[in-house]
């Protein structure tokens, strides 16, 4: 393996750095979602009987101990509903707002890579053809053990280019997925207990009206 990469060029140090980063972002994306993921149903449930049995107090509490987005969107939902739901509807718009954007953090860094990696490995290639071209014009002659080198280094950093973006790309949509869903949960979880809340008697649109 070592060998390979000295064969590859100057061109590898980039694409090994590509790789750790495109690794290191991966690392956290997967951490992040896999907190962030909740059993929504059962979750709602929840806040359902905690509304019914000890009021917004209680619904807020059930947030508050749940991670994720789904649920803090609702807990910012709650906090406003003195103010009446249209209050609520706008604090849940607002926090939903502001989870996506977590959710979204790093996947463009993901994307930037997978799009990079083959482009230096395309550039590699480049610069191992033109030492290779250049080898034989000082030559003057075409031997295979003199453009050998150069013709190794471009397809090494090709391969190597192609290996990195792969897998990041898969991961990326992997990601992208697992992000949709949780966006999907948590819009209906908000239309859900916009409904409770009018359902339950909370549906003034101002307080004291």
């Amino acid at each position: 393996m070592v060998e390979l990469f000295i064969k590859g060029g100057p061109f590898m140090w980039p694409l090994l750095f590509s790789l750790l980063f495109g690794i290191a972002v991966s690392f956290e994306r997967f951490w992040s979602l896999s907190r962030a993921s909740v059993n929504t149903r059962e979750f709602f449930a929840e806040v359902q009987e905690a509304l019914k049995q000890r009021g917004p107090e209680g619904a807020a509490e059930v947030c508050s101990n749940t991670r994720g987005p789904v649920a803090s969107v609702l807990h910012a939902g709650l906090l406003r509903l003195d103010r009446g739901i249209d209050h609520v509807e706008k604090a849940i718009e607002e926090s939903g707002a502001i989870e996506m954007a977590f959710l979204e953090k790093g996947m463009v860094w993901l994307a930037t890579v997978a799009n990079i990696a083959p482009l230096l490995g395309f550039l590699g290639t480049v610069s191992g053809m033109i030492g290779a071209f250049d080898a034989i014009a000082k030559a003057g002659d075409v031997e295979p053990s003199i453009v050998a080198g150069g013709i190794s280094e471009a397809l090494i950093t090709t391969a190597a280019g192609l290996v990195i973006a792969i897998p990041i790309q898969s991961f990326h949509n992997f990601f992208v997925s697992r992000i949709d869903k949780i966006i999907i949960d948590m819009q209906e979880a908000s239309n859900q207990f916009v409904d409770e809340l009018i359902q339950a008697g909370y549906g003034g649109t101002e307080k004291g009206e």
